[in-house]
């Protein structure tokens, strides 16, 4: 695994001393082999300890051992880009391509580290054993709202889902203690969803949120709160790790819920079946 991901995927867990020192190995890979432990400290005006307690927590034998990874990942890196580009001189799509895939790949890996098993375990007994499912989603997250909705409805469990925020309030207003509420939001900081979420979670229900791998309101006012990583410097390129990396977490819950249940299964099956007779001239 690369150190990068690795450090990605724990920045949450760790306290406010090692988040600086992940952050700045993050902003500043490609220095970090001119910079020995001491110099790394005097940036960042904490103690040498500090940095070698940070590296050996993360299970390297110690800064020199970090450092050593870190430009190893990045020579890999571009070595995999020269190799690219001398094959395709021609073709800078293919390039493009190729390192888009790599940089998805990492989001997705990512995305896997900071949603535990334990995690999607509780998602998963959630969702299964709701009475009702409501899910929402504004903007570019009802995308993902609408399609994982459907899913869920064509295994066989209760859905109900609205981008119309309005519509939704007067929708949960009846939500019990088994009801799940799934909101979808990347940044997590609407503050009509939550809102809705508050009021959701008074009424008893379980309040599910899917939002970026980052301190927001949303998340913090979850029940269970699952979590999409996606960093670049390129706001287009992250939007579209954001996406894949999503859209990769949701189709493995719903594969669990549907191999995990047979009659889900089965129901999926029939409902498979009808659409495709509706479909036939």
């Amino acid at each position: 695994m690369s150190p990068l991901v690795k450090i990605r995927s724990e920045r949450d867990q760790m306290s406010a001393v090692e988040r600086r020192i992940a952050d700045f190995i993050l902003e500043n890979a490609q220095l970090l082999r001119d910079y020995s432990s001491q110099q790394l400290a005097n940036a960042l005006g904490i103690s040498q300890s500090s940095v070698v307690k940070f590296t050996q927590k993360l299970g390297f034998k110690g800064y020199p051992d970090l450092k050593y990874s870190v430009g190893e990942a990045i020579a890999r890196a571009d070595n995999g880009d020269a190799a690219v580009v001398s094959r395709h001189v021609a073709d800078d799509a293919a390039a493009q391509a190729d390192s888009l895939w790599r940089r998805k790949s990492e989001a997705e890996e990512a995305t896997r580290l900071i949603n535990p098993p334990e995690t999607l375990r509780v998602a998963l007994d959630a969702l299964a054993g709701a009475g009702k499912v409501f899910v929402i989603g504004v903007g570019e997250d009802d995308i993902y709202a609408r399609g994982f909705a459907l899913k869920l409805s064509m295994l066989g469990m209760a859905t109900v889902q609205s981008f119309d925020i309005t519509r939704m309030t007067a929708s949960i207003s009846a939500a019990g203690a088994r009801d799940v509420l799934l909101v979808f939001s990347e940044h997590g900081n609407h503050p009509a969803l939550c809102k809705v979420g508050r009021f959701f979670r008074e009424q008893g229900g379980r309040l599910l949120t899917v939002t970026r791998h980052t301190s927001n309101p949303l998340r913090a006012l979850a029940n269970i709160a699952l979590l999409v990583s996606a960093h670049d410097d390129r706001p287009y390129i992250q939007s579209l790790l954001y996406q894949s990396a999503l859209q990769q977490l949701l189709d493995g819950i719903f594969i669990q819920l549907c191999e995990g249940d047979e009659q889900r299964h089965a129901q999926l099956v029939a409902n498979l079946e009808r659409m495709q007779l509706l479909l036939e001239p």
